[in-house]
């Protein structure tokens, strides 16, 4: 297991990698030297778009261009791209030929160029998206490797079963690839989403047309150009860069595409969802948005909750679809963790990403920039009581301050909507009862957390929370061995751990007639 919160500032402090650093005085030009293309990567090849279109990637700490990035079309992009990893995928091809063993060993050979290029990869990262430098490079980059190499392991391990059936039959199980599946991945952890895609779909045989958003397109297009050096066939992956209401749309209603496995908002998974029923009934997967409750109860190790009910919400600037958004506290111990955690939010590190100090970064982009400070500004129009923050924290780029609600009402915007930026909300509960119930009471269910000093209130607790994932005593904890997603509007499916493979691969009965001897 990874805690995602606890390491940022304990192994990157540990890590002597200041050289590194120099690059938080260096331009993007001259990080993006060394770059291989900006273009549409299809059939192990670069292409500019048919429609010749171009769309800027900005730095959310300067609010300044990074560069111009080819923008894949509506239809002919995506068809070219659909194109390549359907013939990618007929029988015979070298995908189909290969060896499992054999997929599993170029999924490894991925994670090793990935490890050989980390630092530039997290730099990379950290300039397109905006995250803290020690995040993108001391957590986001080793848990692509992990996950790579997890499902490279699998690659020849997922096997099928024989069945008992009545009669003279040998009936047997294979588990076999779906086909083309499209795959459209966020902006909040870009390396880290589209390993999680690529990894269980590769490891399965499947081929992969994936859109990458719009606001984080750089690491992604750069794997692509590992993806081709280590080896993998022509057309098994192609990578488009566009826009979700083109691109996306396209891929989601795409006749030949088999499969959608979509991370984003619950509003774009009903529109994946009719685009599916509305087309060949592709199977689609779907991890989606979240308003996690995280419950401090009263016996609670005091000092540990508020530092991990600080992450839980503000961890990636409160941009994780899993953010204890709603906390509720008992009303005995609510004063004093109110007071600790204004506390602890007002020594949060606001800064330059590339600094080894800084703990929190910009928001992605203006969109959600403005998106935040609007919530923000709701809750004090509602009546919660502003503790700290609730503004800008920068003269340029989108810096938000970490901000805390107290008095939050169940029935407030900001209590019922998901933020997905670094605003806390802190509820007052009585019993755990109500806190339950109330903690339930949401059309999301992604994942949920408790803290007590008491087993059977955590136990009694986690079994009745209605969420994907819960965590006791911790926050933000993740295996590659674990299954992650919801319930209800938070999505469809599961991703990580055994549980991921199901989604990328039909199970196929065959049964044999056992012919009897001659009496």
């Amino acid at each position: 297991m990874y805690n995602i919160v606890v390491a940022s500032h304990t192994f990157c402090k540990l890590m002597s990698f200041w050289c590194r650093l120099l690059h938080a005085s260096l331009t993007s030009c001259h990080l993006l030297a060394g770059y291989k293309s900006f273009k549409l990567f299809i059939n192990n090849e670069w292409h500019d778009a048919v429609s010749k279109k171009t769309f800027p990637t900005i730095n959310p700490a300067t609010g300044e261009v990074i560069c111009e990035v080819v923008e894949g079309s509506k239809v002919s992009d995506v068809d070219k791209a659909v194109k390549a990893a359907k013939e990618a995928f007929r029988l015979g091809s070298p995908w189909r030929r290969m060896d499992a063993s054999q997929r599993g060993r170029l999924l490894n050979l991925l994670a090793d160029a990935i490890e050989r290029d980390a630092a530039y990869l997290a730099e990379l990262e950290t300039l397109d998206n905006g995250k803290p430098y020690s995040v993108s490079y001391c957590i986001d980059v080793p848990m692509v490797v992990k996950c790579l190499r997890y499902y490279a392991g699998w690659a020849d391990k997922w096997e099928g079963k024989t069945i008992p059936v009545d009669g003279d039959y040998f009936c047997y199980t294979r588990h076999e690839p779906i086909g083309v599946c499209g795959q459209i991945i966020p902006w909040n952890f870009p390396l880290l989403m589209q390993a999680w895609k690529l990894a269980p779909a590769l490891a399965t045989g499947n081929t992969i047309v994936m859109k990458v958003a719009e606001q984080t397109p750089l690491t992604a297009l750069y794997v692509a150009s590992l993806i081709k050096e280590v080896g993998f066939p022509p057309g098994v992956v192609n990578i488009i860069a566009g826009m979700g209401p083109t691109a996306g749309a396209a891929i989601s209603s795409h006749m030949d595409i088999d499969k959608i496995a979509f991370t984003g908002s619950t509003e774009v998974g009903h529109l994946i969802q009719q685009a599916s029923g509305s087309s060949n009934l592709k199977k689609v997967s779907l991890e989606l948005g979240g308003k996690s409750p995280n419950i401090i109860l009263s016996d609670a190790n005091m000092e540990e909750a508020v530092e991990q009910a600080h992450n839980a919400i503000f961890f990636n600037q409160g941009q994780c679809c899993c953010a204890g958004s709603r906390t509720y506290v008992q009303e005995n111990i609510y004063n004093e963790f109110v007071e600790r955690s204004v506390e602890r939010a007002k020594k949060r590190v606001v800064g330059d990403p590339f600094n080894l100090k800084t703990d929190h970064g910009p928001q992605v982009d203006d969109e959600q920039f403005q998106k935040i400070l609007g919530y923000i500004s709701s809750g004090k129009k509602e009546g919660a009581k502003l503790m700290c923050g609730g503004g800008v924290a920068a003269d340029r780029g989108y810096f938000i301050q970490p901000t805390i609600f107290g008095e939050v009402q169940d029935d407030m915007k900001i209590a019922r909507e998901e933020i997905f930026g670094p605003v806390m909300q802190i509820l007052k509960f009585k019993s755990i009862e109500e806190v339950i119930e109330r903690a339930n009471d949401t059309k999301y269910g992604l994942a949920a957390a408790v803290f007590t000093t008491d087993v059977n209130k955590a136990h009694y607790v986690s079994n009745s929370l209605r969420a994907g994932t819960v965590w006791i005593n911790c926050y933000n904890v993740f295996g590659v061995q674990a299954p992650f997603g919801g319930y209800k509007a938070s999505g469809a499916g599961r991703e990580m751990g055994e549980y991921g493979l199901e989604h990328y691969t039909e199970v196929k009965t065959v049964t044999v007639k056992i012919p009897q001897k001659n009496s």
